[in-house]
């Protein structure tokens, strides 16, 4: 254990504060936070009906919430390990409820989208906190990988079960209550956290680094709002094209920030750790993999299997089994072996899933062509998630552990985006004119739907297998498992030698 870990664990055990009980609740904020990234999905055609909303404005409904979440989320972690990573959970869950609260009160469309963004910053003060805690609660090894398995399997369901309770609040209290769900949880757990959660920060404070964070954050936040509008509004448009040399532009300028100021935002030598690099390169492959997985699955099965909103979201239970049995097999076996064999195996089941899916006709039935696939997807992902997530940190000290927190989740959000953005270009080329040579016939209109979405499937299982070479050829094939890896990542020259070791 590191000696910032063991004092962090001396001062809660001091406190009277239990480990299990500080895990469940920065789960049970994980949970609350990822919930919302999904939980409007099989909501929007009440919403729309609702508020008088267009189709286009809808989808600002789903990325106003992602976007800021993901642009925000290293801020928030570098905040955390500035200020104290309680104080920053508590507002966090503050703003969340607050802004969960006028998300339900909202009269229009523009109301909404903007408190689903204030949401949003909410939940990226809350994610890289809670899991900065947790990795200093528990000491790297078994014990931490347990916790991280918890923790991934949840992020995983939590995805899910957003959709199915999407649904059924949508059909009966009305679509408001996917937002007021979250106003006493989130002012409830404000409330207990100081009863709960020991303080923890990083032990040298310096001067903020305001420069950075502006530079990073905008930079962060133009990037996810290009690679979503990019499916809409074309990725050759100047609006497109600009934009993302914006980005460049940003991020350069961030990185030549980071190498000269004092205390940086981002410490640039945590990229030093080859684990954690490979680990967070990876998470934005998986994600984009299974970010599109989800948006295509559900419409897929709206629009070629003609299930219902309902129905659709239900068809994902085994799904959510199937993640938290695999978050359990990775638990088990990174205290075993190394991440890269895990993920591997992780990958390959998500692949086969996704290449099942292709494969699963219009006319099929769940229990034939589409339960199969969602069980090796779901076991896949439980795997990979709770991995990289353990891999991310292996090394990390506790000074930076805001930072390590932030930059994993800023992968995933961002892999996310980008995966959804590529796959739906793929997906929906030319589908305009394929519509148009229907003439309206049901069956012709189920037809280029089930090609779209088979499209989809096979892009995403191409997107898996670029995932899989990264982790066979780039992540460390060291036999030593991660319950024995290093934990002193002050310790340069050994554990770089370690980290590297092929």
């Amino acid at each position: 254990m590191a000696a910032s870990d063991a004092t962090t664990a001396r001062s809660a055990s001091g406190a009277g504060l239990s480990p299990g009980l500080i895990l469940a609740f920065v789960c049970m904020g994980q949970f609350m936070v990822f919930t919302d990234v999904s939980i409007v999905n099989l909501a929007l055609p009440s919403i729309q009906e609702g508020l008088g909303m267009s189709e286009v404005s809808l989808n600002y409904i789903v990325t106003a919430y992602a976007t800021v979440l993901g642009g925000f989320l290293l801020l928030g972690g570098r905040l955390a390990d500035t200020f104290g990573r309680r104080r920053l959970i508590q507002i966090g869950f503050v703003i969340f409820a607050l802004a969960s609260l006028t998300s339900g009160l909202a009269e229009n469309g523009t109301m909404l989208i903007a408190s689903r963004a204030v949401q949003g910053f909410g939940a990226a003060l809350i994610t890289p906190a809670a899991l900065a805690i947790l990795t200093n609660t528990f000491a790297e090894g078994p014990e931490r990988n347990k916790a991280l398995g918890v923790w991934g399997s949840l992020s995983g369901i939590a995805s899910i079960v957003g959709v199915i309770l999407g649904g059924v609040l949508a059909d009966t209290w009305g679509w408001e209550w996917i937002f007021w769900i979250n106003v006493p949880i989130g002012l409830g757990a404000a409330v207990l956290a100081p009863r709960i959660l020991p303080e923890s920060k990083a032990e040298e404070r310096g001067k903020f680094d305001t420069l950075g964070a502006v530079t990073l954050t905008a930079g962060l936040l133009l990037l996810i709002f290009t690679l979503g509008e990019a499916t809409t509004v074309g990725w050759d448009t100047f609006r497109t094209i600009g934009s993302l040399v914006g980005v460049v532009a940003l991020l350069t300028a961030f990185v030549v920030i980071e190498a000269k100021v004092a205390s940086p935002m981002m410490p640039l030598r945590i990229f030093r750790l080859k684990t954690m690099r490979v680990a967070n390169i990876s998470a934005v492959l998986v994600f984009g993999t299974f970010g599109s997985l989800f948006f295509f699955a559900s419409l897929f099965m709206q629009q070629a299997f003609g299930y219902s909103p309902l129905k659709a979201g239900f068809a994902y239970v085994p799904l959510a089994f199937s993640v938290a049995a695999g978050a359990g097999i990775a638990s088990g076996l990174v205290t075993k072996m190394a991440a890269r064999p895990v993920v591997m195996m992780g990958l390959t089941l998500t692949v086969a899933g996704l290449l099942l899916m292709w494969r699963a006709p219009a006319d099929g039935s769940y229990v034939v062509d589409l339960l199969a696939p969602f069980i090796l997807l779901g076991l896949g992902c439980g795997m990979v998630f709770v991995t990289l997530q353990i891999a991310a940190f292996v090394g990390v000290t506790d000074e930076d552990a805001g930072v390590g927190a932030g930059l994993i989740n800023t992968s995933q959000e961002a892999g996310g985006a980008l995966g959804l953005a590529v796959v739906a270009t793929i997906a929906y080329s030319g589908m305009s004119t394929e519509m148009a040579a229907t003439g309206g016939k049901p069956e012709l209109i189920a037809e280029v739907h089930e090609a779209a979405n088979h499209d989809a499937f096979l892009s995403g299982a191409m997107l898996g297998t670029v995932a899989l070479l990264v982790v066979t050829f780039l992540m460390p094939r060291g036999k030593q498992s991660m319950s024995s890896a290093p934990a002193e990542a002050g310790e340069g020259p050994a554990l770089v030698k370690a980290d590297a070791e092929k």
